[in-house]
């Protein structure tokens, strides 16, 4: 399957300005498409930091999603934390890796309103307990608007 690759945002819907007052004929009902973007983490051993994506100036963070498919071997107080480099749980507080599930951020922050002027990094960071671990396996979705603009 191929894949295609445009410049944003991704804009969709049949009206694109308001004219009148009637919904459906002229009042518009374009919006913005949803991003995502994901990456492997390593649980297991040493604490680490990985880069889940690169997220466009001005966009929006609606989402964090922490996947653990299998669970940290390393003690009891192993975690993940997902946020940026200026703020490492911005979007998800740490989070523990001991057991498997899915974790959903909670509510957004005013961080994630908008991520400024500049493209951000998006990064999950890993503490392991004393670093011996030797099983675990994650994944994390960082979803955002692009250009949403909100500030």
């Amino acid at each position: 399957m191929g894949t295609t690759t445009f410049s944003g945002p991704l804009k969709a819907g049949t009206i694109k300005d308001t004219t009148g007052t009637t919904v459906g004929s002229n009042v518009a009902n374009v919006g913005y498409g949803v991003m995502a973007q994901s990456a492997v983490l390593d649980i297991e051993g040493a604490t680490t930091t990985t880069t889940i994506g690169y997220v466009p100036a001005n966009s929006q963070v609606i989402s964090v999603v922490l996947s653990v498919t299998i669970a940290n071997n390393d003690g009891t107080a192993s975690t993940v934390a997902i946020g940026t480099a200026a703020d490492a749980d911005a979007f998800l507080a740490a989070t523990s890796v001991q057991s498997t599930g899915t974790t959903f951020s909670g509510v957004m922050t005013s961080a994630s309103a908008d991520v400024g002027t500049s493209d951000v990094a998006i990064v999950a960071t890993f503490t392991a307990t004393d670093g011996d671990g030797t099983a675990g396996f994650a994944h994390a979705t960082v979803m955002y608007v692009q250009n949403n603009n909100l500030l």
